[in-house]
């Protein structure tokens, strides 16, 4: 098989397994809405679906690759996605039990870091999920169990509810997608990660599972150490070896240390304006 015929297997792999995730999400929710139907968690479940899916065709789409735009897109996303994981994730899991939620944030963070070293070693097989689009889907079911547990305890389906879900399953989906595109991946493999708060979910609802504090401090302390450490994965960093730095080398700027000093300053002001662009929102809606 040509080098031309392998890179498209694997491409036509991930397309598949982001289909069928889709696929088993709307077969799951039609079975769910035929039945008792929990209304509040199917629209949790579709509005999460749609800000990921929707912002990975916005970055599938940008095809610049000019280091400015590489670190303002990066660093908007990484701004809201550390921003919008810390109040809206962590305070809810340390809301149920302070020191079981901890721990489960050091694990998710931990874990986090394992899968990316292991992801790494992976690089080296043809496999159809990448490392990054494997993390955001297991921040998915994670974050999709536990809202499956505490579904009937939540709010309803409102602004603040669809601001929290939007501000970092939107901007992780753009990030992810652009750079699958830049390493001659299918974005259609983030379908996965975007169905995966839905399958969890409504899965959940159909079982018995613990619905004790500790439980729900300790998986939803989990999914959102999972999620801090792809937003960190995320951060636009400028050195050499960096994504940056490669291409400010293609736009002919290798020696450039003016440039490079330039976009780390930019760095640093586009993730704090994605963490503005959350705290605003969220200021405005209360």
């Amino acid at each position: 098989m040509s080098v031309t015929q392998s890179v498209g297997a694997v491409r036509a792999n991930t397309s598949r397994l982001g289909v069928l995730g889709t696929l088993g999400f709307v077969l799951l929710s039609a079975y769910v809405l035929v039945g008792d139907a929990p209304v509040k968690l199917l629209g949790i479940s579709w509005v999460a679906f749609a800000a990921m899916a929707g912002a990975a065709a916005l970055g599938a789409r940008a095809s610049s690759e000019h280091p400015t735009g590489l670190v303002w897109g990066y660093g908007l996303a990484s701004g809201a996605m550390i921003t919008s994981a810390s109040v809206f994730l962590v305070p809810q899991a340390i809301g149920y039990a302070p020191k079981p939620g901890g721990f489960g944030v050091a694990a998710g963070i931990l874990v986090g870091f394992a899968a990316h070293t292991v992801g790494h070693l992976l690089t080296h097989f043809d496999l159809p999920l990448d490392r990054t689009s494997a993390e955001l889907t297991a921040h998915s079911l994670a974050a999709g169990s536990i809202i499956g547990v505490v579904y009937t305890a939540m709010p309803e389906l409102g602004p603040l509810l669809g601001l929290a879900i939007v501000s970092h399953k939107g901007p992780a989906g753009y990030a992810a997608a652009r750079r699958l595109v830049r390493g001659d991946r299918s974005p259609a493999m983030l379908l996965l990660p975007a169905s995966g708060v839905g399958l969890a979910a409504l899965t959940v609802t159909l079982f018995s599972f613990p619905t004790d504090p500790t439980f729900r401090a300790v998986v939803f302390g989990f999914a959102a150490g999972i999620f801090l450490h792809v937003a960190m994965d995320f951060l636009p960093h400028c050195e050499t070896g960096s994504e940056v730095h490669d291409a400010a080398t293609r736009a002919g700027h290798e020696h450039d240390h003016t440039l490079l000093d330039d976009l780390r300053e930019q760095a640093v002001l586009s993730t704090a304006t994605g963490g503005l662009v959350v705290a605003a929102a969220w200021l405005l809606l209360q």
